[in-house]
């Protein structure tokens, strides 16, 4: 079994949770390739090397699937940005928080040992999440379309944009404001979130339209079946627009239209045992503190 080591140099490692991370991955018997970049932080702090073989870039390259699983040590910012290094690939991904409020990261960085003894007996269960591909009037085109919390178009400057926004080639709105967010159900605890979109159980076959600072106090969030095809235009008369494909930005011309509909590839999320969907928003959202007193 190979492990599919991600993590950014910026994240507050801890030099003594990384070595019991990787003297855990050593005796559970596993392969262990890291990216590029933390491959000089993980040999500062731990003292180990990673040579060239033990090393991936921009991509993960070739793997076995059935016997890999990508762990990205950090906050829901990571994770995204490992499992787009999969190029698609249908390996699990598992993420440890080393962050703060994260819906994705759920493990704690306590608990690695019951987590590589999962790992090990073949015990860990996913969870297929739906991704976002997007098509559109890039400036440059990205190196990957497809998003696995949310699509945006936002602006950029004092000006405010519109988005005619169409479902199935039927007219929704035109929202004048700060922008739009296109968003998956596991996207829905994310920007969507901030911006007053709803909460929805991962599992569920829908996408969210949720405006960004609506002029318009009556625009509210709609969530439209995931079959649907969504189309975006933009107009900026005022305002030098920009999108994001979860965390990575891409500028726009100020006519841009872009499509967004579900991909065909879904991205595995292993979700360790005992810990659920509801057990992750109920601690991270704080909902059984009694504030009464």
């Amino acid at each position: 079994m190979k492990i599919i080591l991600f993590s950014r140099p910026q994240v507050a490692h801890d030099a003594g949770e990384l070595r019991q991370l990787f003297d855990g991955i050593d005796a559970f018997g596993f392969e262990c390739v890291v990216n590029e970049e933390f491959a000089p932080v993980a040999e500062r702090l731990t003292g180990r090397l990673f040579p060239p073989s033990a090393r991936y870039g921009s991509r993960v390259g070739e793997v076995d699937a059935r016997a890999a699983v990508m762990l990205c040590y950090g906050g829901d910012g990571t994770l995204l940005e490992g499992a787009h290094r999969l190029g698609g690939a249908p390996v699990p991904v598992l993420g440890v928080n080393a962050g703060h409020l994260g819906f994705l990261t759920s493990v704690p960085t306590g608990g690695m040992a019951p987590l590589l003894e999962e790992i090990r007996d073949g015990g860990l269960r996913t969870e297929p999440r739906t991704l976002l591909e997007v098509r559109g009037s890039f400036a440059q085109q990205p190196e990957s379309t497809l998003c696995l919390n949310e699509f945006t178009v936002q602006r950029h400057g004092a000006g405010l944009i519109s988005v005619e926004t169409y479902v199935d080639e039927q007219m929704v709105a035109t929202y004048h404001g700060d922008g739009v967010i296109v968003s998956t159900p596991t996207g829905s605890t994310a920007y969507s979130l901030s911006a007053g979109g709803p909460v929805v159980a991962p599992t569920c076959s829908c996408m969210v339209i949720t405006p960004i600072a609506p002029h318009n106090l009556t625009m509210r969030p709609v969530v439209i079946p995931d079959t649907s095809r969504v189309r975006l235009h933009i107009r900026a008369r005022h305002s030098d627009p920009f999108v994001t494909l979860d965390n990575r930005t891409c500028a726009v011309a100020p006519e841009a239209v872009f499509t967004v509909e579900r991909a065909e590839q879904k991205i595995f999320l292993a979700v360790p045992h005992n810990i659920s969907f509801y057990d992750t928003l109920r601690n991270k959202m704080m909902w059984g503190i009694d504030i009464r007193s």
